[in-house]
């Protein structure tokens, strides 16, 4: 037997006992960075997912799609400003959002997944009353006895409520959803979600197993810049407190916090300029980012997850 084969006898071996114990599970991944814009991470992004979907999981997509708003912004001359990160989004911008999310990046990706074997449907939260949402009114403090300043950035919320009943149907009819985080709010108006939020609340509201957050860098970084593999929330916790993490990571570590309080098992940040970065977090021992459950490092029929 060659060596070739060999090794691929030692991976099956290996994705074994995960495939046991994540067959009937509910994962959530959020798909956007480079995952979305590199051919070769695209193609082995829809395999993953429809061979997770194949060998019994229930994978659930939500995908981001900020560079595809700004390029068709600049192409109609209409301005972007952002405030504290987020985009300011009135009416016009929103009409964009719109037709980049739920038109163009969604369904680009439920093609991708159907070339690939699997069954793929993609909606919008707006679909069905899947996504509640509510306005974001962001608060700024000038000064230390200054009252706080709200800040009205349009046409932005963030989730109040999902009707998890929509997704259970779609998963028990065999189909992979695609969610584009545009969500509707009590008055009908339709509002931009951060698609991090989208997700954490997706897996909350559905109990999942796992949130899996792809992203462009190795996961969680210590000081000296190594993944830190491994973290139980208080961990990383302290991380936030000192200074560790920051930046565009901080909102991603949130959301994985609020993830795992409100019940879900495991939340992962990996790597998605990795080809295959999905199968290598979810059915092998080492994994290509930062694991944040409630006990770091449980074994998994006889291996141990990392």
């Amino acid at each position: 037997m060659s060596n070739r084969s060999q090794n691929t006898a030692r991976v099956l071996i290996e994705a074994l006992p995960y495939i046991r114990a994540f067959a009937g599970t509910t994962i959530v991944v959020k798909y956007g960075g480079n995952a979305m814009v590199d051919e070769a991470c695209k193609r082995a992004f829809a395999r993953d997912v429809v061979l997770m979907k194949l060998v019994g999981m229930n994978p659930i997509v939500v995908h981001g799609g900020g560079p595809q708003i700004g390029d068709l912004l600049d192409r109609l001359n209409i301005p972007t400003k952002f405030v504290d990160g987020m985009r300011v989004t009135d009416a016009a911008t929103m009409d964009v959002v719109q037709m980049v999310l739920g038109g163009l990046v969604n369904k680009d990706i439920v093609s991708l997944l159907n070339t690939a074997g699997g069954r793929a449907v993609g909606i919008t939260g707006q679909d069905a009353d899947l996504i509640r949402a509510r306005k974001l009114t962001p608060k700024r403090v000038q000064g230390i006895d200054d009252a706080p300043e709200i800040i009205d950035i349009g046409h932005v919320g963030e989730v109040a409520n999902v009707d998890s009943g929509v997704l259970d149907t779609l998963v028990g009819s065999g189909f992979i959803p695609v969610i584009a985080p545009v969500g509707v709010g009590g008055d009908g108006e339709s509002y931009n979600i951060n698609a991090d939020l989208v997700a954490g609340a997706v897996a909350e509201h559905l109990a999942a197993e796992k949130l899996i957050l792809l992203t462009n860098t190795p996961g969680i970084l210590d000081p000296e810049g190594n993944t830190l593999t491994g973290l139980s929330p208080s961990d990383a916790e302290r991380l936030i407190s000192d200074g560790t993490v920051e930046g565009g990571m901080l909102p991603k570590v949130e959301c994985a916090l609020a993830a795992v309080a409100a019940g879900v098992a495991a939340a992962h940040i990996i790597d998605g300029r990795v080809p295959h970065a999905l199968l290598l977090e979810v059915l092998t021992d080492g994994g290509v980012g930062t694991l944040i459950k409630d006990s770091a490092g449980v074994e998994v029929a006889g291996t141990e997850e990392t």
